[in-house]
């Protein structure tokens, strides 16, 4: 897995290969141009969404963004590579830096879903989540431990065992029960 400053460095690249600034990726994506540029120099991510936006931008799968080889036929991934983790992180306590993302598909090319698996640390009490939305739809399957989903004005708990499928286009949040910690299966689609 690509680490997120690599990651930064592919979307600077791909931007310029496409003859656009900063401010027109801000600008078409509804970003912030100061939270685009962080993402390219340091690899900041405060959560899947913005990417999901640059992509759109850009005109790429998500994926483009975590390939790492051009794999056309099955992937497939062994347990020992979750060490290799996508994290979101921000001094922003309402994002989701208390989640490391695990690939399930870097050497999969041209792919329109992102498998992950996801653990969450639990947040502290009395954190207001700031709501995500994006196109496409997500799936997520509980492995262990009991997740919360808020999603529009409902809030929905899932234990081991539990599903969840659901258009991202409504604000949503994904956050571990103040219980401790959970592992997710999450399958992610976005259009281009």
């Amino acid at each position: 897995m690509k680490t997120n400053k690599k990651i930064g460095e592919r979307i600077k690249q791909m931007r310029e290969s496409k003859s656009l600034s900063v401010a027109d990726v801000a600008e078409r994506s509804g970003l912030d141009a100061i939270q685009i540029e962080n993402i390219e120099q340091t690899g900041g991510l405060p959560s899947l969404t913005p990417l999901i936006k640059i992509a759109r931008v850009l005109g790429v799968r998500l994926g483009t963004f975590l390939d790492d080889y051009d794999e056309l036929g099955p992937a497939i991934s062994r347990k020992e590579e979750y060490s290799k983790s996508i994290s979101f992180s921000t001094k922003d306590l309402s994002s989701h830096r208390h989640m490391d993302y695990y690939s399930l598909s870097p050497t999969k090319a041209g792919r329109h879903m992102e498998p992950f698996v996801i653990q969450i640390e639990p947040v502290d009490e009395g954190v207001d989540f700031v709501l995500s939305t994006h196109e496409g739809e997500e799936f997520i399957y509980c492995l262990d431990g009991i997740v919360e989903i808020q999603y529009g004005n409902e809030t929905y708990i899932l234990e081991e065992g539990d599903s969840i499928y659901y258009d991202s286009i409504v604000a949503h949040h994904v956050h571990a029960g103040r219980q401790g910690s959970a592992r997710i299966l999450a399958v992610i689609y976005t259009p281009i």
